[in-house]
């Protein structure tokens, strides 16, 4: 019973141009690359007899000839052979990274286990059938899985399980008439035993036999507890039976979406346990999407400004979202409004309270909480 590794969507090479600090955003990079080593250990731990990528092994046709040849080597490091379709982002037309001579002369040279399928027809590898579907453009019109359905089944070894390699969307995923429309309903099912699928960036089961690995390394943020982005599928296969699927985890960095409503200073606290539950002490190897609703005083606030700017530090990626409310509690309005020392200052903090309870401006907000740290600064100003 053949054993087989599946995976896609590594897209090495991925800029990540959201990322502003250069050293942060050269790390995100590397994990891609850093991803296909631990790919390679768990291809050792399971014995598997072939890895198949199902597409998008490179991000584009423009990725660094350096990266490509640590990609390589990284891939001659799998103990077993290594089979890849070209996907949407390094389709195998012309202008695709595929062609470039730098990347064949590696391969060649660092890389001698990796075979790139790049025409629809049956292979035999490791006592598997391959039946690939590459995309030899970015966006083709016509589904690269249509070839099947001319294909002489009776002309395929009748013991080795046949395996079909694709990318692109299938029905019920993406709108009619998609480009890279997968039309897999119409194969006959009996004829094959797994269909190994990428573009889908998160793990999902189509059917028994059917599945997304989704990508070995997360690259954006969790939309929920199912959203899973960090694994690599094992799978045993055998002519005419169910496979046998087992989700390995590969991923390494960690992509956080907290979503709270502070109700006042008193939710810091909350806030805070829930930042050392998602983070901890880790330093570099988390991302965080931050979502806060609400309203807090102006002491809470500068309380949170200084929280996140450590935040920030100590993530790869602080992402901030939500619309948090600053204003004074009833403490820091009488502090402000009733200052007996500082006739000036109870003037323009009635001014600003008054025009942020009729517009809530969020420069009348700001004006307060500087209005508000001035004097704690120096109570007689």
């Amino acid at each position: 019973m053949p054993r087989i590794l599946h995976t896609a969507d590594w897209q090495i090479g991925k800029p990540y141009r959201w990322i502003e600090n250069s050293q942060k955003q050269a790390r995100l990079q590397q994990e891609r690359v850093d991803a296909v080593l631990r790919i390679a250990e768990v291809a050792s731990q399971e014995e598997v007899d072939v890895v198949l990528v199902a597409g998008d092994l490179f991000d584009s046709s423009t990725v660094a000839a350096a990266m490509v040849m640590e990609v390589l080597e990284a891939v001659g490091s799998i103990p077993s052979p290594v089979v890849a379709i070209p996907g949407n982002h390094d389709h195998g037309g012309a202008g695709g990274i595929w062609r470039r001579e730098d990347l064949r002369r590696q391969m060649q040279q660092r890389a001698g286990n990796l075979q790139l399928l790049l025409n629809p027809e049956p292979v035999d590898v490791a006592g598997v059938t391959l039946l690939p579907c590459p995309l030899q453009r970015q966006r083709m019109s016509q589904s690269p899985s249509l070839w099947l359905d001319q294909l002489n089944w009776t002309q395929l070894d009748p013991v080795k399980p046949r395996v079909v390699l694709a990318h692109g969307s299938v029905q019920g995923f993406g709108g009619e008439g998609q480009v890279n429309q997968l039309c897999l309903e119409s194969l006959p099912r009996d004829q094959i035993d797994y269909i190994a699928l990428g573009d889908w960036h998160a793990l999902m089961e189509v059917d028994r036999r059917t599945w997304y690995s989704g990508t070995p390394e997360p690259d954006r943020f969790p939309t929920g507890p199912d959203d899973l982005r960090s694994q690599v599928l094992v799978i045993d296969v055998e002519r005419t039976q169910p496979p046998t699927v087992m989700v390995k985890t590969t991923g390494r960095l960690r992509w956080h979406r907290i979503t709270m409503t502070l109700n006042g200073d008193a939710d810091l606290a909350r806030l805070e346990q829930t930042l050392v539950e998602s983070v901890g002490s880790r330093v570099g190897r988390d991302l965080m999407r931050l979502e806060l609703n609400g309203q807090l005083g102006l002491q809470g606030h500068l309380q949170l400004e200084e929280r996140l700017a450590l935040l920030g530090e100590q993530l790869l990626h602080l992402r901030l979202r939500g619309k948090l409310h600053r204003q004074p509690t009833a403490q820091e309005r009488d502090e402000l409004l009733l200052r007996m020392d500082s006739p000036l200052v109870s003037s323009i903090a009635a001014g600003l309270q008054d025009e942020l309870q009729s517009s809530a401006d969020p420069l009348v907000e700001q004006a307060l909480i500087e209005l508000h740290r001035l004097c704690s600064m120096d109570p007689c100003a």
